[in-house]
């Protein structure tokens, strides 16, 4: 396993690696919840991520407290950043889950440095930073005091409930500073969540922490992603989600195809294979250009929910905007790109 990051190919000379084997700590624990799973405990030496300067994300910084994630989405494009570490696209990335214990003290430091102007950071682009394993790890709490004491703005989007431990933490934050907040359901199927987020709470539970949010004053979008060709697009099934996501009273909805990069593209289309073979022929054609869907079938799916979202009396990017509804982000690249604060 390359601990030091690729560090043999750095994007800038004397750009150390991000940790190197003398900081790992590799650990399994036998309960229920974490039966299976090896987490390997890492002190990195930066947490604050620039987004590459191509990517048309909203925002230029992230922090991403984990590396995998026991979500287990099928879909996850992140998957691809387990092969930096020579670790695979699929089994690897549920299950061996790199934890950065030190990500709260580290991001304090840099948050205090005179080189920081305070940027917007977006958290849970890449992998969902409230995934199971913030429950034993608990490094959210002290990355969003950090953040409040510092009145630094950001976001995060999230498909665990587990964020709602952090509420009292959030509304602190969001009285000093801008807080967005957005949580993704694609679609409220039941047998499709059962199938392709296996480890996630279930799309109402979701819509759930979308509700008490708001009921705290913290306004909260939804991301629809991903909207699942042929699984999940129907008129009716994306009716039903942007009635459900209307009544928990998100303030935004904003929809998102299902993209399929290298790594994510591979193990879907195996899970597809096995699940829907009829499927395969139909994706191969419709993803023949590449990890995105056609520009026609993005704007349909984007006009059929824009509409609904009208129909049920959300707006389509609506007050979550102002917030900066985060987004996925492009992964973390195999180089050290982290800002060394001095």
């Amino acid at each position: 396993m390359r601990w030091n990051n690729l560090a043999e190919n750095p994007a800038t000379t004397g750009e150390a690696a991000l940790f190197g084997t003398d900081a790992v700590t590799t650990r399994t624990f036998d309960t229920p919840e974490f039966r299976g799973i090896t987490f390997h405990e890492v002190r990195a030496r930066s947490i604050l991520n620039r987004v590459p300067g191509a990517s048309r994300m909203p925002f230029e910084w992230t922090v991403n407290p984990y590396r995998g994630c026991t979500h287990a989405c099928v879909y996850c494009f992140a998957r691809k950043t387990h092969t930096y570490l020579d670790l695979d696209t699929g089994l690897d990335f549920d299950s061996q889950i790199i934890v950065k214990i030190n990500a709260p003290e580290l991001l304090r430091g840099q948050l205090a440095s005179s080189r920081w102007q305070g940027a917007h950071i977006a958290m849970g682009t890449n992998v969902d930073c409230y995934q199971r394993a913030e429950g034993r790890y608990r490094l959210m709490p002290g990355i969003i005091a950090a953040l409040r004491d510092r009145a630094n703005p950001f976001s995060i989007l999230t498909k665990g409930t587990l964020i709602l431990r952090d509420l009292d933490l959030l509304v602190q934050a969001a009285e000093v500073t801008d807080v967005g907040i957005s949580v993704s359901v694609g679609f409220t199927d039941q047998e499709l969540w059962r199938t392709v987020e296996p480890g996630t709470p279930s799309p109402e539970r979701r819509l759930d922490v979308v509700r008490t949010l708001t009921d705290h004053g913290i306004g909260c979008g939804v991301l629809m992603a991903p909207v699942v060709p042929f699984l999940g697009d129907s008129p009716d099934q994306l009716r039903a989600t942007v009635r459900a996501i209307a009544v928990s009273g998100a303030t935004s909805v904003t929809p998102l195809v299902l993209h399929l990069r290298p790594g994510a593209r591979e193990w879907f289309m195996a899970w597809l294979a096995e699940h829907h073979p009829h499927l395969v022929r139909r994706y191969e054609r419709l993803y023949a250009e590449g990890a995105y869907a056609p520009k026609w079938y993005q704007r349909r799916i984007t006009r059929q929910v824009h509409e609904l979202a009208t129909e049920f009396g959300i707006g389509p990017s609506g007050p979550g905007v102002r917030r900066r509804v985060p987004m996925p982000a492009e992964p973390e690249p195999p180089g050290p790109t982290q800002l060394t604060l001095l």
